[in-house]
């Protein structure tokens, strides 16, 4: 296991091809993926045949950035993960931070130490000068988690959906970010 970093409680380790039935189970619960694709379960060959070797791919680059597996210290049970990438597709200014949880996980501040953890990393050891997150209007507890995470709002715009609206999408999707000296002035 190749250990990216730790936090008082998670380890955000490398994915490794094993990953893959907990990367099912994860991207088929309505609830985590109802504001991504509107609740729709994402079939394991898709999984097994974009989504994991997407992740794989940034680990045999060896930058520093990528998708990182979540585990909890407490019982070595996997959670979600979380990513800290340069956006796709190129385009955004700064590097692009998220997470997706397993709902166990919700409301435990797992999505907040895992996202602190990731800026300090970046802004200290990586080099990063900014880092934005985006997330549906709607979604409320994701804006707070970057909020209570130093990022600030910048803007509300909209999003084509590749399947279609889902719901809530009329709303918008929202942007935040924070550049390093504003995050390094909040977490010094």
């Amino acid at each position: 296991m190749r250990v990216h970093l730790e936090t008082e409680r998670l380890v955000l380790r490398e994915f490794e091809a094993g990953d893959v039935d907990e990367l099912v189970a994860l991207h088929n619960d309505p609830d985590v993926m109802r504001y991504l694709n509107g609740g729709r379960p994402v079939p394991r060959e898709q999984i097994e045949n974009e989504i994991l070797p997407r992740y794989l791919e940034f680990h045999r680059q060896g930058r520093g950035f990528g998708y990182w597996a979540a585990i909890a210290k407490q019982d070595g049970r996997f959670l979600g993960w979380f990513l800290f990438r340069p956006p796709e597709p190129p385009g955004e200014a700064g590097i692009e931070l998220g997470y997706r949880l397993h709902k166990r996980a919700w409301g435990k501040g797992y999505a907040t130490e895992g996202s602190i953890a990731l800026l300090r990393k970046g802004f200290t050891e990586l080099g990063v000068t900014r880092v934005f997150a985006d997330t549906m209007a709607v979604n409320r507890g994701s804006r707070r988690v970057l909020e209570k995470a130093g990022l600030r709002y910048v803007r509300t715009f909209t999003e084509e959906y590749p399947d279609g609206p889902i719901p809530g999408a009329e709303h918008g999707e929202v942007e935040y970010a924070v550049t390093r000296e504003e995050w390094l002035a909040q977490y010094r």
